[in-house]
């Protein structure tokens, strides 16, 4: 059996999220039936970080083992042959299987999201699905200095769904950029990992402090209170993007070669985003 890598670009407007469930219309169902359809196999693939409904990927990795020989481009074009237009594979490579090889979900060190919002008077038909909105005026210093709350290590419980099934709500926040691009204002998130619903959660809080509803200091009380109903209602998912995992370089991933924008890390702030919106900041 070899282990084979994929990177993954999925639009999420179309799909019940990434995990296969019951009834359910999943980027992971129509994915592993690509593969099967390309290798004659039954492939079961696992992924560094399951997406929501409605939420996109410019870079999901996934991995998965099968017996089937293809070279690196014929991954690429064949299965997405046998993918609908909202799902592309980007890139695909060998990588190391077994116990100690590399693995989707535990190999990666961190993962970087990005919230798109747009903050106009009146709502965009064009960026329907692909971006928030909030037609209040918002104060991008006073949410960046609220943010600085979040950083380092905590127990993130006032931002997790009553559905999170982690085993522990103590993540390490990495970043917290809150930036303003015309009338589009990108968060960008970088954790070792997130709960449920996590990302959504901290930028309808944001939203709250950005809009003058709550004051700056109000973050970091809710984030000491552990409590769920403290913090503000979960945000839609429309402008919700998975845009990065990081990996150890020896794995040698083709990464690179994906629509991510690469930038340097320096923490605990990111130098500029991950992803610059292609359409309409100013609009």
């Amino acid at each position: 059996m070899k282990r084979i890598a994929l990177g993954i670009q999925y639009d999420g407007a179309p799909w019940q999220g990434w995990q296969t469930q019951l009834n359910r219309n999943t980027v992971q169902d129509r994915l592993e039936a690509a593969l099967r359809r390309f290798t004659t196999e039954e492939i079961s693939t696992v992924c560094a970080g399951r997406t929501d409904s409605g939420v996109h990927a410019l870079e999901q990795v996934v991995h998965f083992d099968t017996q089937a020989v293809r070279d690196k481009f014929s991954w690429v074009r064949g299965v997405n042959s046998f993918l609908p237009p909202s799902i592309a594979v980007r890139w695909a490579c060998d990588v190391a299987g077994g116990a100690t090889g590399f693995h989707a979900r535990f190999s990666a060190t961190a993962r970087t999201y990005q919230y798109l919002l747009y903050n106009h008077p009146v709502r965009s038909p064009l960026l329907a699905g692909r971006a928030g909105w909030a037609f209040h005026p918002l104060d991008i210093d006073t949410m960046q200095l609220a943010a600085t709350a979040l950083l380092g290590q905590h127990d993130f419980s006032a931002f997790r769904s009553v559905e999170c099934q982690a085993r522990t709500p103590v993540r390490t926040m990495h970043a917290l950029q809150v930036q303003r691009q015309g009338n589009m204002v990108v968060f960008t998130v970088k954790a070792n990992a997130f709960l449920h619903h996590m990302v959504r959660n901290i930028i309808g809080s944001l939203v709250f402090i950005g809009k003058g509803r709550k004051p700056p200091e109000w973050l970091a009380e809710v984030l000491k209170g552990a409590d769920r109903s403290m913090a503000a209602p979960t945000f839609m998912p429309d402008g919700l993007y998975l845009t990065k995992i990081d990996y150890d370089d020896a794995w040698r991933l083709p990464q690179q070669q994906s629509a991510v924008q690469q930038s340097a890390v320096q923490q605990p702030s990111l130098q500029q985003p991950y992803f610059v919106p292609p359409f309409g900041a100013e609009l």
